[in-house]
């Protein structure tokens, strides 16, 4: 109780353990808090990027930048050595736009000679791009010595997604699921997965972001979902581009694998989808741009086209998206740019009516999105629940009618956050991928929008010269359109016996326009070799059959497609036979290990311990440790759709021909079904007989390892070479950023610093501190410093500023440090005083016991008696010296010297009560007398007399007792609320 008082009272008890306590504390908090697990989600728009978090305590928060903003800029800037990103990019973009890169995402994994690059650099001339020379990608060359690709630029941006919310959730993040135009392509999604990757991040999936807005519908919803069916289109106008999409959700039901257990969840079904890559709210912004010049050039201001300044046309780019804004809540606004040309400004009044008419043609197609999003789902209009908006560009009003018109609808949902559903969407699904999180499971199945086809040469020989051979084109589709993903499919390959090659291409795209399938490039993905078929054909065909060569496929997660093993499959018939032989050798072999075992024991040496000789034992086969494998691996592939590459029946019939396509997975598995439920049928009638019946032949299937190369044909990856360069570019880019907010930090410290510092010396306690003379030097020192801090050039290092911080606070520090003890030497000495107060309290309470065990001896009282006594004196001593000190001169005792005269008082106090508290004083209990001991035995007798009548033997006598009490031990307590001052004689 002492010691809380002690330490409630003073503020300064105890400075070191309470250092060390907070240090700990901190410590634990920061171990604690590291152990957490976060995961991020990023939209990743054309013009704009969201960003969103998931961490312990936190569920699905959007991330603030710098500027504390919700959306950031996808705009990187480079100007005199130093990088920008978002709004302080955008500024700098506006005054130099050719340093300055943004649209840069839709250039992923295309050429320099796709249609898409070619409509890019119309739209921004300023730009020099050139062809990477491994690939022929894009390429921004910034000047003489720097040039980025349009992938180190987005690494750039999600580099700067990750620190912002590494920032915002106070841990470390490296998983994130990232958005993509579910028109992206194979090479376009490789791309930015490769880029994150340059960024530091882990893709745990790639999701279409039409998707991820229909998963944030969903996942707020999901108690208004059932087993029926509900559909709802999502129409999403972006900056770049503009998508339609019908979604279906439905409660489904799954038995767990692991436990049995039926679960019932909500599964997000995508059913159709419609887009064009070419129309979003920035077509309609170029095109109020253009208007802008032109009405410009007309009010004849100046000489000089504004078309042909880059950064004049610059700015009313920026000024058309603001007035588009305005437009949507308003028939008419004035747009206004200061200085835009030649000092002229410009001033002009635009009406919606205008605006709506000069992009008529623009909103014209947004029917035929969707129409192909209807079209491809298989729904009519009366089907779909509710159409829901999307994006900025769908708040042009004239947009919105397009919508009602085509859709038939009188009003249109508008029930989701159009900047933040995607974001929010894919960082629920970040949290169910990532390892650290479990939510409630809400099942998507994304669809494949191009068809994926497998092309291969069939050899046969002519019907009319056997001698010659003949080979004909194949192709079969491996993933339709619209087909569900992640799945997996088997490709197989019946009449191939020999080593062969074969490409997988994007399938027929007739429902695409021209312009569209030249956005492809290459239609072919890959070319694949497989190599060993012969081999093992040689090895198995004798003893087995062989069942053609299996290409295992699969569309993960991310849309991504892959070829996951290729097995050649044989087939081996085992007779009755032979399946005895095969038992009675196993059976022979395991009885002779256990004899050798037994004989072993018991044997007693080499000779005994010999084993009698064994059958010879059949090894076991290669067929059936591969049989095993085979029957492994299927069942991994259970629920994986089969496409035979060629009809085992049309071969036997008449070599060469081909089969069509195979019907779609739900029909095959309605088919399936049928022929279970006979079969079952026939299995009851006949189960009797069967049991009688002697065994039949036994299939065993030898599975061989096919090895496979593959080649990519659309868009060559980055070389390893230059992917480590990138890397290298980045880092050193990098820590070019991190020197420089070293710098920006330092430049404001000495500025605040001088400022301060100047303010200072004109407060009333610094001025009773210090004399004019001391004053006037800091004065002059801080003026000279502010000057030469406004004389820096961009390139001085960082040491320079640090050094000239350092030396102001040289001159300011006596000062600082005589006014901080003058504010604090009062509230210091009462704290002495009052644990002197106490710690004699304490004595008095020590020497005045009188109990004949005393927890204390003598030593230890006179110890704290001469404690007390010498940090008294030093009170005496040290203020007479330091009231005939000048204020402005250095004291004579500081704060630090009184706390460490509480921590010596409070260190000896706190081991005379820690003794106290563990002190165990002898106790002798008092012993009864005779005559007590006899009334009470009598007492007893006389209880019992009623029970029994036994005699009860007279009480023995007992020694007498002694004279020893139980000794308590008190401290003293205080007689009155007074307490006794450090002059009190002890």
């Amino acid at each position: 109780m002492m010691i809380f008082a002690i330490w409630s009272l003073s503020p300064l008890i105890g400075v070191r353990m309470r250092l060390l306590c907070s240090a700990a504390f901190l410590l634990l908090a920061v171990f604690h808090f590291s152990d957490g697990l976060a995961v991020m989600s990023i939209d990743l728009g054309s013009e704009f990027m969201k960003v969103a978090i998931v961490k312990p305590g936190v569920p699905m928060e959007i991330v603030l930048n710098e500027e504390s903003r919700r959306k950031t800029n996808v705009i990187v800037a480079m100007r005199n050595g130093e990088r920008m990103i978002g709004e302080q990019a955008k500024n700098s973009g506006l005054k130099k736009p050719s340093s300055a890169y943004w649209f840069f995402g839709d250039l992923l994994g295309r050429t320099i000679d796709n249609p898409q690059v070619k409509k890019f650099m119309k739209n921004y001339p300023y730009y020099n791009i050139e062809a990477h020379p491994d690939n022929d990608m894009v390429v921004f060359k910034h000047d003489e010595e720097n040039s980025f690709t349009a992938e180190e630029l987005m690494a750039m941006i999600l580099e700067n997604a990750k620190q912002n919310a590494v920032k915002f959730a106070e841990q470390d993040i490296k998983e994130a699921v990232i958005t993509v135009p579910p028109f992206a392509t194979q090479a376009q999604r490789r791309s930015l997965i490769r880029a994150a990757n340059l960024a530091g991040i882990n893709v745990l999936q790639l999701i279409n972001d039409n998707t991820a807005v229909a998963l944030n519908y969903g996942i707020f919803r999901r108690k208004e979902f059932n087993s029926t069916a509900m559909q709802y289109m999502f129409v999403d106008m972006g900056s770049s581009s503009t998508t339609a999409t019908v979604v279906s959700y439905q409660v489904v039901k799954e038995k767990s694998k692991v436990t049995g257990i039926v679960d019932s969840f909500p599964q997000l079904t995508v059913k159709g989808v419609g887009y064009n890559a070419n129309l979003g709210a920035m077509d309609f912004r170029l095109r109020l741009r253009d208007h802008l010049a032109k009405e410009f050039n007309k009010q004849k201001k100046t000489s000089t086209d504004v078309t042909t300044n880059m950064r004049s046309m610059q700015k009313l780019l920026a000024e058309a998206g603001r007035v588009m804004q305005v437009l949507s809540a308003n028939t008419a606004h004035f747009a206004q740019v200061e200085s835009l040309l030649d000092d002229q400004d410009f001033r002009l009044q635009i009406t919606r009516d205008e605006f709506e008419a000069m992009c008529s043609d623009l909103i014209d197609q947004v029917d035929a999105v969707i129409q192909e999003a209807k079209k491809t789902s298989e729904l009519v209009w009366e089907e779909i629940n509710e159409v829901i908006l999307m994006g900025g560009g769908s708040r042009i009003p004239k947009v919105q009618e397009m919508i009602k018109k085509s859709t038939g609808r009188s009003e249109l949902g508008k029930s989701v956050n159009t900047d933040e559903a995607a974001a929010l969407g894919a960082v629920y699904q970040a949290a169910h991928l990532s390892k650290g999180f479990k939510v409630k499971k809400f099942a998507i199945k994304e669809a494949n929008l191009y068809p994926i086809q497998v092309e291969f040469e069939r050899i046969r020989p002519k019907e009319d010269l056997d001698s010659e051979l003949e080979s004909k084109l194949v192709k079969r589709v491996l993933f339709g359109r619209m087909n569900p993903y992640p799945q997996k499919k088997v490709m197989t390959f019946n009449k191939h016996t020999q080593d062969f090659k074969f490409a997988v291409t994007y399938g027929d795209l007739d429902f695409m326009t021209s312009e569209e399938i030249a956005t492809f490039g290459n239609k072919k993905l890959f070319d694949f070799s497989l190599n060993g078929i012969g081999d093992a054909y040689t090895k198995n065909i004798e003893k087995a059959e062989s069942k053609g060569v299996k290409a295992h496929f699969k569309v993960d997660e991310s849309g991504l497609l892959t070829l996951d093993r290729v097995e050649s499959i044989f087939e081996r018939t085992i007779t009755p036979e032979e399946q005895e032989a095969e038992e009675k050798a196993a059976n022979e072999s395991t009885l002779s290990k256990i004899g050798n075992t037994i004989s072993n024991l018991f044997g007693s040496s080499e000779e005994e311990a010999k084993p009698a000789e064994e059958p010879e034992k059949k090894p076991e086969s290669e067929e059936v440790k591969k049989e095993e494998n085979a029957e492994q691996k299927m069942e991994e592939e259970k629920g994986t759709e089969e496409v035979p590459a060629e009809d085992k029946k049309e071969e036997e019939e008449k070599e060469g021909e081909t089969k069509e396509d195979t019907k779609d997975e739900e029909a095959k598995k309605d088919e399936k079904s049928e022929d279970k439920k006979d079969v079952e049928g026939e299995k009851k009638e006949e189960k009797k007989e069967e049991e009688k019946k002697e065994k039949k032949n036994k299939i065993s299937k030898i599975v061989e390892e096919i090895k496979f190369e593959g080649n990519l044909i659309d868009v060559q990856d980055p070389s390893t070479e230059a992917i480590k360069a990138s890397e290298k570019k980045l880092a050193e880019m990098r820590k070019k950023d991190e020197q420089k907010k070293k710098l920006m930090a330092i430049t404001n410290e000495i500025e605040a610093f001088i400022f301060t510092a100047q303010d200072n010396i004109y407060q009333e306690p610094y001025e009773k501190c210090s004399t004019e003379e001391q004053r006037e030097v800091i004065r002059s020192t801080m003026s000279e410093a502010s000057d030469w801090l406004f004389d820096q050039d961009d390139d001085t290092e960082l040491k320079v500023y640090e050094a000239k911080l350092k030396s102001l606070k040289e001159v300011t520090k006596e000062l600082y440090e005589r006014v901080k003890e003058a504010e604090e030497r009062p509230r210091a000495m009462e704290a002495l005083n009052s644990v002197m107060n106490y710690t004699q309290y304490f004595l008095v309470g020590m020497v005045n016991y009188t109990g004949e065990d005393q927890p204390f001896t003598k030593v230890e009282m006179e110890t704290l008696a001469k404690l007390i006594v010498e940090t008294e004196e030093w009170n005496k001593t040290v203020q007479a010296e330091q009231a005939k000190t000048p204020s402005h001169e250095k004291p004579r005792y500081t704060v630090e010297d009184v706390a460490r005269k509480i921590n010596d008082l409070d260190r000896e106090v706190k081991y005379l009560i820690n003794k106290a508290k563990t002190f165990k004083p002898k106790v002798k209990v008092e012993k009864k007398t005779n005559e007590t001991k006899t009334v009470e035995t009598k007492e007893k007798a006389e209880k019992d007399e009623s029970k029994t009548e036994e005699k009860i033997e007279e009480p023995e006598p007992v020694a007498e007792p002694s004279k020893e009490e139980e000794v308590v031990l008190e401290l003293p307590e205080a007689k009155d609320e007074s307490k006794p001052t450090g002059n009190d004689e002890l």
